[in-house]
């Protein structure tokens, strides 16, 4: 069976989207992967299709209704019983490498796409096998950009999709590290020459040179993932 992606969303003509397109794209027309869609909008319980309400204690914007929300997630755990449940959320745990890699080698994902000021806390209370996960700080209109973001990140992961399984162990995060600069031809461009080192076909200085700029680069950048990378490297030691 292939890695699953339900997403739940008002508006499912969004998707594919950019994952249509590129090695995410063709994995997903080889099937070693599929993309469902269910709009949440089919299972409100009024003639005028009403998704939202005014949210209790009063405040700015709209809140989706519990009852319709729960019927799109009831559909989705039906087709997917196996799957992981996500809410996209600004205030949910952030999205990490390590989170991609346990969504990637779980069966599938259902992924649920929030729109207005957000969904009635007692769905997530109800479904408290739902996971709320944040692609950063910062708020967007709605899930499904988020959505995307996440499943661009898991489904390169899938066996096939990329290609040379190796090429993901040098990228950013994998080794608790931002990645270190690239070069190609032409080795001199505009006065700026490629790095001597990665012209001498020394396999061992070359790696010890990317492991240093990779360890450069996020020490400037990225003092919290380099604290976390020294904590592990000493508890490793």
């Amino acid at each position: 069976m292939p890695w699953t992606a339900c997403v739940l969303t008002l508006f499912p003509e969004m998707f594919p989207g950019m994952l249509g397109h590129s090695l995410v794209g063709r994995g997903l027309e080889e099937g070693r992967w599929t993309l469902d869609t269910i709009q949440i909008r089919d299972f409100a319980q009024d003639k005028h299709n009403t998704v939202d309400d005014t949210p209790c204690g009063g405040g700015a914007g709209m809140v989706m209704r519990p009852d319709v929300v729960t019927g799109g997630l009831d559909e989705a755990a039906k087709r997917y019983p196996l799957a992981k449940k996500v809410f996209l959320t600004p205030r949910g745990r952030p999205l990490t490498q390590e989170k991609v890699h346990e969504l990637a080698e779980a069966p599938g994902v259902i992924l649920l796409c929030g729109r207005y000021e957000g969904i009635d806390q007692r769905v997530l209370d109800e479904h408290d096998d739902i996971e709320e996960i944040s692609i950063g700080d910062y708020v967007l209109s709605g899930g499904e950009s988020a959505a995307t973001v996440l499943l661009d990140a898991c489904v390169r992961l899938l066996p096939g999709v990329i290609g040379k399984e190796a090429s993901h162990e040098d990228e950013s995060f994998e080794a608790g590290l931002l990645e270190y600069p690239h070069y190609t031809r032409p080795r001199v461009w505009r006065g700026r020459e490629v790095p001597e080192v990665l012209l001498s076909g020394h396999h061992e200085k070359i790696l010890s040179w990317r492991k240093t700029q990779a360890q450069r680069i996020t020490q400037e950048r990225r003092p919290d993932l380099w604290e976390r990378y020294c904590k592990e490297i000493k508890g490793s030691a």
